[in-house]
């Protein structure tokens, strides 16, 4: 006849729980089990600990545990009396049940049930609460920590190299639309790679990454380019739409590991393009629209910006075409969105993130800053004629301007002869 437990014919030992709650409850077990399975309960039930009570003519040893563990430490008892040819999923009921079992199981010194808690979790899926918990029990487990800690080991930088070099080509990639899902996931998990919050990024580019994340990108960009070109047809707006959120993604991507300077200049070269592809997806659909505007300045905020700050330079040319291109797109659009009306709940209908309007209105302010006073000046008297003088806001160009054009000709008299050339020193 097979020993239970609860049996309080047999026993001779009395396990009691206690919380601080006042929460007391007697398990009847057997002092030979309990030894057998337990460092707790041998060292407590042995003749060298003076403190084992006699309760109901039987020794007692108490537990003290906290509420929340206290019915983990009832199944850890009633796993001393399993048969040890019992299966793992037999004894473990989820990564959740087994972490509170495990946690008393290191507490009362359970060996054997520590070692087949191991084993299920490290054949399990944890959670990210699991996983957690997981990092506060091991310190307690040793060396049978080891089949776990495998899964949480850090990777080798050339392997996490070739792993983001992979998802890159899958995130840039032409891909079905059955497989959005995927690319869009490649997309995200390259971010978060590449992100610093309370960790690390996962790796440093060097320069050879540099080059194959380039050559990488060059043709999502070639293709946007040549989609740009040929938007007519329903079936071309709406890949031009599906490009934008790769384009934005891009973007980001290629700000973190300081390649800005291509995406930069291949927006600015296919400005004029872009426009005219809006318009064509305003012309045949109005929903959309907006929406495509607004991904559209959402892109341009970044390469302006990257220029205005001299993060990335072009050539002059580049940087009036990037001004003559967008400054009406974007005083337009601002116009047209501050002249929406609000829905019942006088939520405005879009909505555009405020810091984006500024980016815009420092960036243009800079880059015109920064190009020749005639240049300058073709725009400042555009500005002050327009009906949408108030957005973007070129009064620090007009002031500026003023200024220089007032001083240039005493400021040049010093460094240039007669014949305007620069005097040499």
């Amino acid at each position: 006849m097979s020993t239970m437990i609860g049996d309080r014919s047999t026993s001779d030992v009395v396990a009691r729980l206690r919380t601080p709650e006042g929460r007391d409850e007697w398990v009847y077990c057997h002092s030979q089990i309990l030894i057998n399975k337990s460092k707790y309960f041998a060292d407590r039930l042995s003749e060298s600990w003076p403190t084992c009570q006699i309760l109901d003519s039987r020794n007692c040893v108490e537990v003290y545990c906290q509420e929340h563990d206290f019915d983990y430490h009832i199944t850890v008892l009633r796993l001393f009396y399993v048969n040890t040819g019992c299966s793992i999923s037999e004894t473990c009921h989820g990564v959740k049940n087994t972490l509170g079992v495990l946690q008393v199981a290191v507490n009362l010194g359970c060996p054997g049930i520590i070692a087949t808690c191991v084993d299920f979790l490290e054949a399990s899926p944890w959670e990210e609460a699991e996983e957690e918990e997981i990092f506060k029990i091991i310190p307690g487990l040793g060396s049978l920590a080891e089949p776990i800690l495998g899964r949480l080991q850090p990777v080798k930088q050339t392997t996490i190299v070739k792993i983001f070099l992979s998802a890159t080509m899958l995130a840039t990639s032409v891909l079905p639309p059955t497989m959005v899902d995927l690319k869009t996931s490649a997309q995200e998990q390259i971010e978060y790679m590449l992100t610093e919050d309370d960790d690390a990024p996962l790796l440093t580019a060097d320069e050879d990454l540099k080059l194959k994340v380039r050559q990488s990108f060059e043709g999502l960009l070639s293709r946007f380019n040549n989609t740009v070109k040929s938007v007519g047809e329903i079936s071309e707006m709406h890949k031009f739409q599906t490009f934008l959120v790769d384009m934005s993604w891009a973007c980001q991507i290629l700000a973190k590991l300081e390649l800005l300077k291509d995406f930069v200049e291949n927006w600015i070269d296919a400005s004029e393009n872009i426009v005219k592809a809006v318009d064509q997806v305003s012309q045949s659909e109005q929903e959309d629209s907006l929406e495509t505007k607004i991904k559209v300045i959402e892109i341009t905020s970044k390469v302006l910006e990257a220029i205005g700050f001299r993060n990335v330079i072009l050539p002059t040319v580049k940087r009036l075409h990037g001004v003559k291109i967008w400054l009406p797109f974007v005083r337009i659009l601002k116009s047209s969105v501050d002249s929406l009306t609000t829905d019942e709940n006088d939520c405005s209908v879009v909505k555009i993130d405020g810091e984006i309007w500024q980016s815009l209105e420092s960036a243009f302010v800079s880059i015109i800053l920064a190009l020749p006073s005639g240049e300058q000046a073709g725009i400042i008297s555009e500005w002050l004629a327009n009906k949408h003088i108030r957005y973007p806001d070129l009064t620090e160009v007009f002031e500026v301007w003023c200024y220089r054009s007032k001083v240039a000709n005493r400021r040049l008299a010093d460094i240039t002869s007669s014949n305007g050339m620069i005097k040499m020193l």
